[in-house]
């Protein structure tokens, strides 16, 4: 079980959005009238991965696997209802959810305001957001609707193992559905560099400190000193890419409010179908609530880091992935209150 004394959503957390508009400023501005930072940034690079930033986003991913106790998915029996109804949204709902509602959007709603070229790129951000469904943040968004700690671990860590098998043939599959041609080698680089080895060390880690100081110091103490680190990663990162995005956002700065669109109608559409599909079933509020918040959130950071590792950091593609990290707070912030207030229309024991 993962519940610690800091599992509600901290204050950078919570201003997330906020951080990330004024990292966004602070990097355009950087890339306007420091453009040697990025040039020099962009030297550093291998296999056309920047090492500066493969490094902030292990620091990101770290401290979120350090989260999942692997250990639960033995009790993938318990609850299975609830299970079933997170595994079919995330894997064979979600991602062409997100690429039909992107494609409509960016391709004929958005037509005359975005030049088909982005199109394409911002499609292939949005594919790669809705293929990586929420890890470790649904802790947060669980905890705040008293969503049942247990079942959550046992989501995140299925999840978890799910996206080493689903997320490159699902990736692969829709973005040659929308043109975008990428080698599977360079995409199993990207999965293996950024969730197998950062989860690899998690696993490790966790399992040499519960062993050697208990699980109450790994769980209240150790886990609690990554909780900034993860956003200081994230937002520096963010400078970063956009130092490197400057030129796009300034020539299109409508663009970020019209890839929020569609982001945030799938995600509260995702949430529904989950949360509905509990109701319909008679599941409890504290399974159904995580069951919708782990489909509805993204794991933005896996999705950014494969969009630079594939694309680069001038890619607007990168940028696609980043307006998702924008949203995601405010929307499930919104989504948490929407289900505590709907929480009547379940039953509230616990499923045995």
């Amino acid at each position: 079980m993962v519940k610690s004394k800091s599992a509600g959503i901290g204050f950078f957390e919570r201003y997330l959005t906020i951080w990330v508009i004024l990292c966004m400023a602070i990097g355009v501005l950087i890339g306007k009238f420091l453009p040697s930072v990025p040039a020099f940034l962009g030297r550093f690079e291998y296999a056309n991965v920047s090492i500066p930033l493969a490094i902030l986003i292990w620091v990101m991913i770290y401290p979120m696997m350090l989260k999942v106790d692997f250990q639960s998915v033995k009790n993938v029996g318990k609850n299975p209802k609830g299970l079933f109804v997170t595994w079919i949204t995330n894997w064979l709902i979600k991602p062409f959810t997100m690429f039909g509602i992107a494609y409509f959007f960016f391709y004929i709603v958005f037509n005359a305001l975005i030049p088909a070229d982005l199109a394409k790129d911002y499609l292939a951000g949005a594919v790669l957001l809705g293929a990586a469904p929420c890890t470790a943040m649904v802790f947060v968004w669980s905890h705040l609707t008293k969503g049942d700690p247990a079942y959550t671990v046992v989501q995140v860590a299925t999840n978890d193992l799910i996206i080493l098998v689903a997320f490159v043939p699902i990736v692969k599959f829709l973005l040659g559905i929308s043109g975008v041609s990428i080698p599977w080698d360079t995409l199993i680089l990207s999965v293996v560099l950024f969730v197998v080895i950062p989860l690899a060390a998690g696993v490790i880690t966790r399992i040499v400190l519960v062993k050697k100081r208990g699980l109450d110091y790994f769980q209240n103490q150790f886990i609690p000193k990554f909780s900034n680190i993860t956003v200081a990663g994230l937002l520096l990162t963010l400078i970063i890419i956009f130092s490197f995005q400057g030129n796009v956002i300034l020539q299109n700065p409508l663009h970020i409010i019209l890839i929020a669109i569609p982001l945030i109608i799938q995600t509260f559409l995702i949430f529904f179908i989950a949360y509905m599909t509990c109701k319909v079933l008679k599941l409890p509020f504290s399974i159904a609530a995580p069951a919708g918040m782990i489909g509805a959130s993204n794991f933005f950071e896996l999705s950014v880091a494969v969009a630079i590792a594939l694309f680069g950091t001038q890619s607007p593609v990168a940028l696609a992935t980043i307006v998702g990290v924008l949203v995601e707070v405010p929307v499930m912030l919104t989504l948490v209150r929407i289900a505590n207030k709907t929480k009547g229309w379940f039953p509230q024991e616990r499923m045995q």
